[in-house]
Order: structure tokens, then C-alpha cells, then sequence
């Protein structure tokens, strides 16, 4: 089955108005396949809010456009609305959260963000049910999912989901497509994407630097090619600033790989 709401391959355009940062490794789930290596009780190895400031300001001086915050669970964190905020003034921003937080006095922080419209709320749901879900994320997981995002669409937040593709839920997609569309999430704000062999995951799709479109993903320790993985392998600078210095050196890479490759890669979100 053909899904149009698949994350589609590159068309040789580039993917560099993007900034992903991950702000942080610690989470509330522990799921079996993440590919940050995050869960419960882990080192957070964050960025402090100065770091994101000055990412989030010279990349807007490079022109980039979108920012991506992402974990870990970024609302584990006491600054997230602040970097959110602080975006938000600046760029159009999309939080990639499991949902389980988002609740009470956090998601009262979250509706006095300044420029709602330019925030995407993106939540992980593998599955139409618990029992498909819960496989990788844990019990429990599903239903909380589910329960946020009835939450944040009645705030009026826009909300998009992501969906990894496993051996598990693969004959689930159809059904789940049915759910978002009954949650009021239309196709185009449906991603799903395959499941890759990084991380705490042993199964998937291998994959390396040359066939990732590049998007520029920050953590503590540098600069990398693609947000799939803070891995030595994609790592391209050491050093965070000025973030220039690495999005050129993005860029060469860029090149020297079009030349070979003539532009395809897989896109992740």
C-alpha cells in the first residue's frame, strides 16, 4: 500500500532552512528502538538556554527558517518554554514529544506562547491501538498518546504525528490512518518513517551520511549531518559556534555527494 503521506524521497532540493536541536537525552519512556539512545533516568546532556538562543539567532542570520526541538522528551525540561518562546519570536518551531506531559500546567505554559500559529506540535503514535503501539514505547503509552492529542486539538494547536514504520505495525498503517483522520489530523500532517538500525535499535534500515539529505541537527558535543542520529559517524564539527563554519562544511559535502549521487536520499522528520 502506497501512502501519500509518506515521507517522500529527495528531489535534489536542499533541506538547510532547517535547525534541529536536541535540547536534551533524559525521557519518561524507555522505547525499545530510539535512536538517540534516551530513557528513563538517562544523563540529560543538554544544551542551557544561552546555547539555544545563539543557535536559534544565528540561524536565522544564515536564513534558516524551522526549528526542531527534540529529545529525549523536551517537556522534561524546566527551560523548554522559554526556547520555545524565544523561537517562536524568530522562526517557525515544531516540539517532538511522546504527549504525556502535555498536561495540566504545562500545557497551560504552552497556550501563552507568543505566535501559536507558527508552532507544530509533534506527537509519536506507532499504532491504532495499544497493543501495536505499546510494543516498542511500553504499557500504557498508547492511550496517554491518544488522550494528549485530543487535549492539544481542542487548545487549537496544530498537531502532526510521526509514525515509525516497524515489523510490528506494518499492517496497521491503514487503520491508523482511519484514527488521524477521525482525531481531526489531516494526511499531510501524518509522517511516517522507516524504522533504522541506530540507536538502541538492532533491526531496520541501515543507513549512513551519504544517503541523508542533510538537515542540520545540533547537540551539546557539535554539529551533525542529519537529526537520525547523534552518532560519530554523522558528526561534521565539534564546534557549535559559529554555526556558519559547520553549515558550510554541510554544504561542501552536500556538493561533492551530488556529484556522485545525483540527489537521491531519504528525508526524516
Amino acid at each position: 500500500m502506497t501512502l501519500a503521506h509518506t515521507n517522500p524521497q529527495g528531489d535534489g532540493g536542499d533541506l538547510l532552512h532547517r535547525l534541529w536541536i536536541y535540547t536534551n537525552y533524559d525521557c519518561n519512556l524507555s522505547c525499545s528502538y530510539c535512536v538517540a539512545e534516551s530513557f528513563v533516568g538517562a544523563e540529560r546532556n543538554g544544551l542551557a538556554l544561552p546555547q539555544v538562543c545563539r543557535l536559534i539567532d544565528e540561524a536565522v542570520t544564515l536564513g534558516m527558517t524551522e526549528l526542531f526541538l527534540t529529545g529525549g522528551e523536551p517537556f522534561i525540561l524546566h527551560d523548554i518554554f522559554s526556547m520555545l518562546h524565544y523561537g517562536l519570536e524568530r522562526m517557525h518551531v515544531t516540539v517532538l514529544s511522546n504527549g504525556i506531559l502535555l498536561k495540566g500546567k504545562r500545557l497551560g505554559q504552552l497556550e501563552t506562547l507568543p505566535h501559536r500559529e507558527r508552532l507544530t506540535v509533534q506527537i509519536s503514535l506507532d499504532g491504532s491501538n495499544a497493543a501495536t503501539h505499546d510494543v516498542y514505547r511500553g504499557a500504557g503509552s498508547w492511550q496517554k498518546a491518544i488522550d494528549a492529542i485530543v487535549r492539544l486539538k481542542a487548545t487549537g494547536f496544530h498537531v502532526r504525528l510521526g509514525t515509525t514504520q516497524t515489523p510490528e505495525n506494518s499492517q496497521d498503517l491503514a487503520a491508523m490512518c482511519r484514527l488521524h483522520r477521525a482525531l481531526g489530523i489531516p494526511d499531510e500532517d501524518h509522517i511516517i518513517r522507516p524504522l533504522v538500525r541506530r540507536g538502541f535499535s538492532a533491526k531496520g534500515m541501515a543507513i549512513s551520511l551519504p544517503a541523508l539529505e542533510p538537515e542540520v541537527t545540533v547537540n551539546r558535543d557539535g554539529v551533525y549531518w542529519h537529526p537520525v542520529a547523534t552518532a560519530p559517524d554523522l558528526l561534521i564539527s565539534a564546534r557549535l559556534f559559529p554555526l556558519r563554519e559547520a553549515v558550510e562544511q554541510i554544504k561542501e559535502i552536500r556538493g561533492s555527494l551530488l556529484m556522485v549521487t545525483g540527489g537521491a536520499s531519504n528525508r526524516f522528520r
